[in-house]
C-alpha cells in the first residue's frame, strides 16, 4: 500500500537530510583533494554513503565534476581529471533512502581565486530566489520558474548551464510521464501547473538545481536540493 502525503514527506524530508549529513561528511573528511580523480572521489562518496547509512542504491549517475568539466550538462560525460589545487568541484548524487529518492548538490572551491568564490556563494542565493518564486506564484508552471531562473542567474553576472531547472522526485523510481517527458522538468517547454497530481493522484514533489557558469572563465558550479517541501 501507498504511503499516505505527510508519510511520503517526512520520508522526501529524511532522505535529504541523510544526504546533507553525507554532504557535511565529504566536506569535514577532506574527499574533495588536489591531486585525486573525478572518478575516484566519487567512489570515495559512494563508500561513505554506504558506510554511514547502509546506501548501495543511487536513482541516477553519480557526478564529480571539476574545472572546465564543471561547464558540463548532465547528459554529457566528459572525461575524467585530476582535480587542481585552485579548481572548483560540484558532486550531484542521488542516494536512495529507504526506497526514496534524495537528490543533492553542493560545489566546492579549492584555493583562494575570488571569482570562484563569488560563483559558490551565489549559488544558495539564486536557489533560495527561485524558491521564494515558486512559493509566491501559485499557477506556477515549470516553463515560468526556468525564465525567473535564468533571470536570476544573468542578474548576479552568471549564465544556467542547462535545459532545464528541476525536475519530480519522489519514491524510487519517481514518475516519468510516457509520452510526455518534458512535464517531469523545469524547462522552457514544460507550460503544465507544477502544483498537480500524478496519476496515481500523488501530490508532485519537485527539486530545484542551480548550474551556474561562467563561459570565458570556463567554470561552472552546482546546487540542488528539495523545492517543494
Amino acid at each position: 500500500m501507498a504511503d499516505d502525503e505527510p508519510t511520503r514527506a517526512a520520508h522526501l524530508l529524511d532522505a535529504q537530510a541523510k544526504a546533507e549529513l553525507l554532504f557535511a561528511a565529504i566536506e569535514e573528511r577532506g574527499l574533495v583533494a588536489p591531486g585525486a580523480g573525478e572518478r575516484a572521489v566519487s567512489d570515495r562518496i559512494r563508500d561513505l554513503a554506504n558506510e554511514m547509512f547502509g546506501t548501495t542504491k543511487h536513482w541516477h549517475k553519480r557526478i564529480v565534476r571539476s574545472g572546465p568539466n564543471t561547464l558540463a550538462p548532465y547528459k554529457e560525460n566528459p572525461p575524467d581529471r585530476v582535480i587542481g589545487a585552485d579548481d572548483i568541484v560540484f558532486a550531484d548524487f542521488g542516494p536512495i533512502f529507504e526506497e526514496y529518492e534524495a537528490d543533492f548538490g553542493r560545489t566546492f572551491v579549492l584555493g583562494e581565486d575570488p571569482v570562484k568564490q563569488r560563483l559558490r556563494d551565489d549559488l544558495p542565493k539564486v536557489f533560495a530566489a527561485g524558491r521564494s518564486f515558486f512559493e509566491s506564484t501559485p499557477d506556477i508552471t515549470g516553463e515560468r520558474l526556468y525564465a525567473e531562473v535564468v533571470r536570476l542567474a544573468e542578474k548576479a553576472g552568471w549564465e544556467l548551464g542547462g535545459w532545464h531547472a528541476g525536475h519530480l522526485v519522489g519514491e524510487f523510481p519517481h514518475e516519468t510521464i510516457e509520452g510526455a517527458h518534458v512535464e517531469s522538468y523545469v524547462t522552457p517547454e514544460n507550460s503544465t501547473p507544477m502544483r498537480r497530481t500524478d496519476k496515481a493522484g500523488r501530490a508532485c514533489h519537485w527539486i530545484l538545481e542551480v548550474h551556474l557558469i561562467d563561459r570565458e572563465r570556463q567554470f561552472g558550479g552546482f546546487y540542488e536540493e528539495l523545492l517543494t517541501l
